[in-house]
């Protein structure tokens, strides 16, 4: 019988395919593959329908999975740190105005001027000194202050630019970087400590305020430097916190109302 074209073929593939598993089931009996080896050699023989590769346990989906979503930035919960002033106009302009007195005891009247060109509002700037000194905590317990724009003052306090900063505290040396109280009657706040704080305080801007105005007018008033804790562990207001703490818990004020 004469085979056709396509019957030899088909008769090709058989032999092909059972000589194959001959050879398969010889190698198992002689022990030269294991049976999992055995599947591997029977994966190689022709397929109708091939199994991508890693696969074999899944179908393939006939829908692409979708792409990763691009994961969103996360908001902005702090506020941006701010641009470090180096120097300004160098103008002191007096915010002007009054207020009214504030604390308990002998009157001292004081000025507040702010250089332009810091981005620090004056009028906050002196809400602040003047919500501070009539604290009850701060000088305020002993003294009164009222702020006045005009005439004779006991002291002025200052928010200046480091540069400006440095010049009015000379011969102190402040570095660009510390505030100071100096002889002509002005306790200068260097205006990056008002805004950024320092590290003796970090998390705790609205305390440093506090502090560095009770510290710089304290000076004014006539109190120096104080390197000792208080016996409550608390560092005295005198003491030069914006450097360091020196073992002490941070204090703003020179009379501190000790809570249990």
């Amino acid at each position: 019988m004469r085979l056709t074209a396509r019957g030899r073929f088909l008769l090709s593939l058989a032999l092909v395919v059972g000589l194959t598993f001959s050879v398969v089931g010889a190698a198992q009996l002689a022990g030269w593959f294991s049976p999992d080896e055995s599947r591997t050699v029977l994966a190689l023989t022709p397929s109708a329908t091939p199994t991508p590769q890693g696969e074999s346990d899944v179908a393939p989906s006939p829908t692409p999975s979708p792409l990763p979503s691009r994961t969103a930035k996360p908001q902005r919960t702090s506020p941006r740190p701010h641009r470090p002033v180096t120097a300004a106009a160098g103008e002191l302009v007096v915010v002007p105005g009054s207020g009214p007195v504030v604390g308990d005891g002998p009157l001292h009247r004081f000025k507040v001027e702010v250089e332009s060109g810091v981005r620090v509002s004056g009028s906050s700037f002196a809400a602040a000194v003047q919500r501070t000194l009539g604290d009850s905590r701060s000088w305020g317990k002993h003294q009164s202050f009222k702020r006045v724009s005009s005439g004779a003052v006991a002291f002025t306090v200052t928010l200046a630019s480091p540069s400006t900063t440095d010049r009015l505290c000379a011969p102190l040396r402040t570095g660009g970087i510390y505030s100071c109280y100096n002889s002509r009657g002005r306790s200068v706040v260097n205006v990056n400590r008002w805004v950024n704080g320092a590290d003796s305080y970090s998390g705790h801007l609205a305390e440093y305020r506090e502090y560095v105005i009770s510290h710089e007018v304290g000076h004014a008033l006539g109190h120096g430097h104080d390197s000792s804790c208080r016996s409550d562990g608390l560092a005295p207001v005198m003491m030069q916190q914006t450097k360091s703490l020196y073992g002490c818990k941070r204090n703003p004020w020179p009379y501190p109302i000790v809570e249990d």
